[in-house]
C-alpha cells in the first residue's frame, strides 16, 4: 500500500531526523488498533535523496513482520529507485534490533547490492523515538560480516585461477616438448593461438 505523500514531505533527506520525522506521522495516522502491529516500509529514493515513494510492505502481528525480498525490490525497481530506506516499527516501543531484524537487513543489503540498488538504512521506530542502523554503525557491521555473498566474487576468484592452472599445465607441456600445440590445447582447452603466444 503506497503511503500518500505531500509535496511538504517530499523531500531530500539529509539525516535520520528528516526521516524519522515523516515516519513518525505515517505511523501515527494509524488507526490505534494497527499501530500495536508490526510493519514494514520501504522509501525509496532518488539520487539526490529526494524521496519519490513510501511503501507499506507488510502488516504483521504485534511482534512480527514477514517480509520478502522480491515484495521490496520489485516494488523499488518498478518505481525507478536508486536508493532504499527500510522502517519498521516495534509497538512495545523497544528499539534494540531483534536477531530477525538483524538477518532480514543482512539479507537485503547483499540483494540490494547485488542489484545495484543499496539499502542506505534500516530504522526501528516508535511513537516517540527511534533507532537507526546506519547511525549506530550496526549497517557497516553487518556489510563486513555478512553471511550472504551475492557477488560472485568465490565464483570468479575460482574461474581465474582455473585459468591459471590452465597456463601453468601448457607452460609444462611446452617444456616437456613431447607434446604438439593441438595435443596441448584439447587437454587444457586454450586455443592453439594462446598457446603459441605462451610459446613466443
Amino acid at each position: 500500500m503506497t503511503v500518500r505523500l505531500t509535496e511538504n514531505q517530499k523531500i531530500q533527506i539529509l539525516n535520520a531526523q528528516d526521516v524519522y520525522g515523516i515516519m513518525q506521522l505515517v505511523l501515527l495516522r494509524e488507526k490505534k488498533i494497527d499501530r500495536n502491529k508490526e510493519h514494514f516500509w520501504i522509501i525509496g529514493l532518488a539520487t539526490n535523496n529526494q524521496i519519490l515513494f513510501i511503501e507499506l510492505i507488510s502488516l504483521g502481528s504485534a511482534k512480527a513482520t514477514v517480509i520478502e525480498p522480491m515484495e521490496v525490490f520489485s516494488f523499488a525497481l518498478q518505481k525507478r529507485a536508486v536508493k532504499i530506506i527500510m522502517v519498521h516499527n516495534h509497538p512495545s516501543g523497544e528499539l534494540k534490533p531483534s536477531k530477525a531484524d538483524i538477518e532480514i537487513t543482512d539479507k537485503m543489503v547483499a540483494i540490494g547490492k547485488f542489484l545495484h540498488m543499496p539499502i542506505i538504512d534500516h530504522f526501528i521506530i516508535s511513537e516517540k523515538t527511534y533507532y537507526s542502523f546506519t547511525a549506530s554503525g550496526l549497517l557497516d557491521e553487518i556489510e563486513k560480516n555478512t553471511r550472504y555473498d551475492l557477488s560472485f566474487k568465490e565464483i570468479d576468484a575460482l574461474k581465474a585461477k582455473i585459468e591459471n592452472e590452465k597456463y601453468t599445465l601448457a607452460v609444462m607441456m611446452l617444456k616437456e616438448k613431447e607434446y604438439t600445440i593441438k595435443q596441448i590445447s584439447k587437454l587444457t582447452g586454450l586455443s592453439k593461438d594462446e598457446i603459441k603466444n605462451i610459446k613466443n
